[in-house]
């Protein structure tokens, strides 16, 4: 039996001891992982990780006046005798806790159609740990070939991960599908003049065949790291900042964490009150599709059984939709998006799959070349965004440009605003669309921050 079908096998075994132990309503997820993942330091071997997981999640529900009780456990064993027990220990705890009127299963509409998004390929299951050993030291050889100064390295590392996700509920769909990550990633160190930099690059895809090369994937580590030697930090000013590809879609995982529907229905988020409203510039498009072929955050049916789809959650600046899964869309009186997200151990919540911005047609030297004054952000560090009033604050380093001209690289540096204000504020946005993982952007220039330094 493939592993999906014994996935399968084992929700609905799940699903009828809930059943049996009283449960009105129900669902199990199955998630099993076969993991990879090696450092080298230069031609050593820092560590090598193998792990292999497996987590079975029930959730049930128990009818009562004034809505439905829930609870949801997990076990990593899943033998028959201990799936009774946790079926039995879950409509205990359901019926201790109180009840919710919103709370129960999506009524309908689950998914009929599960297509084959390309997030496995099957060559890939049997690659040696060894591959993955040589993988890294080429990166790491690549970046201490760039420069002399490259001297040294937090490691380069490589690894896999293949997963299967089964799904079932009491309301009669069932479902599984099969993924797989790949990633390279090196971090390398230089010095000069008593100075030392440290900057990292990395690659990720569902299949080995899209990864980077690792010579280029140290490469480009190498020279991001070159780069920052010498840097300083500039007076505090107003002045234009543009957000590569990398660090622009750190404000786009801000924008995400205020449109989900717990946000919202929670009053959490500064965008509570403004669907439909216009929170952006014209020049804004966000799409989320759960659908891409080999998309990074790709899934056939959401962590309840529904279809993933596309949704524009903003439209020309327009906020357009929420990311919603059922229990966030009943507390706002709309329908699910397919956005639930949920792992074995915890009930579901309402999260992006694929989420990136439109690119425009501007490049990014062509951005810097059109700023007389201001800063290209290379790196962001700290969490220093407030989701409810939207106020933004993050270490930063990147260049100084004057005159359409990177002039000198710049650190110890904050760049601070309002992601409400920084969204009207674009003015360019680039063509150059990076996927780094399922959140994604092309660079963009806001025309005016605060940039605190010495």
């Amino acid at each position: 039996m493939s592993a999906p079908l014994q996935g399968l096998t084992a929700v609905h075994t799940a699903l009828a001891a809930a059943e049996r132990a009283g449960a009105a309503a129900g669902d199990a997820v199955l998630v099993e992982s076969d993991a990879v993942e090696v450092r080298v330091r230069g031609e050593e071997i820092d560590f090598v990780k193998q792990a292999r997981e497996r987590r079975l999640g029930i959730r049930v529900f128990v009818g009562t006046t004034g809505g439905l009780r829930q609870a949801l456990t997990s076990t990593s064993d899943l033998s028959a005798e201990a799936v009774e027990r946790l079926a039995r220990e879950s409509v205990t705890l359901a019926t201790a806790g109180a009840p919710d009127p919103d709370a129960g299963l999506p009524a309908d509409d689950f998914a009929c159609d599960l297509p084959d998004l390309q997030l496995l390929d099957p060559a890939d299951r049997t690659i040696p740990v060894e591959t993955h050993i040589e993988e890294a030291r080429r990166a790491e050889r690549a970046a201490r070939g760039v420069d002399p100064r490259v001297v040294n390295s937090e490691g380069s590392d490589a690894g896999a991960e293949l997963r299967q996700v089964a799904y079932a509920n009491s309301a009669g769909f069932s479902g599984a599908y099969e993924s797989a990550f790949h990633s390279l990633t090196a971090q390398p160190v230089v010095a000069s003049d008593g100075t030392m930099q440290s900057d990292y690059w990395f690659s990720i895809s569902r299949d080995r065949a899209h990864l980077d090369a690792p010579e280029a994937v140290g490469r480009q580590a190498a020279r991001r790291a070159l780069a920052q030697l010498g840097a300083h930090s500039v007076p505090t000013t107003e002045v234009p900042v543009i957000f590569d590809a990398p660090t622009a879609r750190s404000l786009l995982a801000n924008l995400a964490s205020c449109v989900s529907g717990y946000a919202i229905y929670r009053k959490s988020s500064f965008l509570a009150d403004r669907m439909g409203q216009t929170i952006a510039s014209p020049l804004v498009q966000v799409v989320d599709d759960g659908r891409i072929p080999s998309g990074l955050g790709s899934k056939p049916f959401d962590g309840e059984g529904l279809p993933t789809r596309r949704n524009v959650v903003v439209a020309q600046g327009r906020l357009a939709s929420w990311l919603l899964d059922s229990y966030s869309a009943r507390k706002l009186g709309l329908a699910s998006t397919g956005n639930a997200t949920r792992s074995a151990g915890s009930s579901p919540s309402a999260g992006p799959t694929n989420l990136w911005l439109e690119p425009g047609s501007t490049s990014l030297e062509e951005m810097v070349q059109d700023t007389q004054r201001g800063l290209l952000v290379t790196g962001l560090f700290g969490h220093g965004f407030n989701a409810v009033t939207g106020d933004f604050s993050r270490g930063a380093r990147g260049w100084w440009i004057e005159a359409g001209q990177r002039v000198h690289p710049v650190e110890e540096i904050t760049v601070a605003g309002n992601l409400g204000a920084m969204l009207r504020d674009i003015d360019v946005v680039g063509s150059e669309l990076l996927w780094l993982g399922s959140i994604a952007s092309p660079p963009l220039r806001v025309a005016r921050m605060t940039v605190a330094g010495a």
